[in-house]
Parts: structure tokens; C-alpha cells; sequence
């Protein structure tokens, strides 16, 4: 289980954003999946709380389906984007139908220069495509969260360990991962500004 992504995976994608080194201590929060109403509410009250923005990368689907909540994360002030419209993986779709479905939920965000693969697997050629329009954002920290078999105490432990000045930590906007973020989000987040962490939007 890969918690921190390995350098020599970075280094075969170069064109892809893996993290975004600084003096700083800045640090990107972002959240796959959603709109969901349960997951969404919540991430939003806690964000609000700790007074974090952070960067959702929503599925054209969901959005369809609460608009008011795909609002309300506007109007909290974080940064929405790409994760395509049916969460398609790239390995397993043909380009046509994978880059078409990505340009489907680009309609919802059309001023958006962002885009992460849902399951983190997409091909050259999609690549390759994909960034002569977006910044394709992968991650630097997986929590893990969205695993049947793992503990919310784990989660909390593989974001805090393994986050640097630079880092882009990955949680999950649904219903399946909120078991293992509910309990420890906030905490997380205050862990991180105790390091000294400054939460970045800046992409």
C-alpha cells in the first residue's frame, strides 16, 4: 500500500503534477468524488470551522444530482474541478468515450483548468491529450480513506507522517470514506496547523 507516491512513479509522468515544492509550508487539501449530500455537509462544516479552503474535484454525475450543495461549495470560497462526469477509469475506457466524459463535466466548470483521473489511471495518449487544456493533478499523501479495511486512527496517521512543505493529501467527498474521515478531519487538520502547514488553493 502506497501511501506517499514513489519517486520513481513521478519520475515516468513528468507532465503531471505530483506535488508543488515551496518555502512556504504550504501544503494542498483536495477532495475526490461528489457532491454528496452526508460527506459534502460535513467536509464543508469542518472546513468552515478551521477556516480551510481546500480543492474539490467533483464528478459531473453528482453535480447533476445536488446542484445546491455544488453551489455551496462555490459560495464557501474552495476551488471546484474535474474528476470527470461518471467517474470513468482511463485503463478501461476507450479514448473517445473517456476524454468525451471528461469534457462533459467540464460544462459544469468551464472556466476549470483542472483535472484528476478518477482512480488515478489514465494512459499516455489520454495524457498526452488532456494537457494541452488542463493541469492534471495527482497527489503527493493517499489517506487511504476510501479503504473497507482500514481504520480512521490509520488514515489520520498515513496523512500525518508522510506530509511535507508541498504536499497534495487526497480524502474522499462520499458516503463509503466519511466513516473513516468523520472522526478524524478536524483533528487532522489542526494536527497540520500545529506543524506549522499553511492550507493552499494556489494551483
Amino acid at each position: 500500500m502506497f501511501v506517499k507516491t514513489p519517486k520513481f512513479i513521478r519520475a515516468f509522468f513528468p507532465s503531471l503534477v505530483w506535488e508543488k515544492k515551496n518555502s512556504q509550508n504550504n501544503i494542498w487539501l483536495t477532495f475526490d468524488d461528489g457532491p454528496s449530500p452526508e460527506a459534502t455537509s460535513f467536509i464543508l462544516k469542518t472546513l468552515r470551522d478551521e477556516q480551510v479552503k481546500a480543492t474539490f474535484f467533483l464528478v459531473g454525475k453528482q453535480i447533476e444530482q445536488s446542484p445546491e450543495l455544488f453551489n455551496k461549495i462555490i459560495a464557501d470560497g474552495h476551488i471546484v474541478a474535474n474528476h470527470s462526469y461518471s467517474h470513468k477509469n482511463g485503463w478501461l475506457s476507450n479514448n473517445f468515450t473517456y476524454l468525451n466524459d471528461i469534457e462533459r463535466c467540464q460544462k459544469f466548470i468551464p472556466e476549470n483548468k483542472l483535472f484528476r483521473p478518477p482512480y488515478g489511471k489514465i494512459s499516455l495518449l489520454q495524457i498526452r491529450h488532456l494537457k494541452k487544456k488542463y493541469k492534471i493533478i495527482f497527489w503527493d499523501v493517499l489517506s487511504w480513506d476510501f479503504s473497507l479495511n482500514i481504520t480512521p486512527k490509520k488514515v489520520q496517521k498515513n496523512v500525518l507522517k508522510n506530509t511535507i512543505a508541498g504536499s497534495i493529501l487526497v480524502f474522499h467527498n462520499n458516503q463509503k470514506s466519511l466513516k473513516n474521515i468523520k472522526p478524524i478531519l478536524k483533528d487532522t487538520i489542526q494536527k497540520l496547523k500545529q506543524k506549522g502547514f499553511v492550507f493552499s488553493t494556489t494551483w
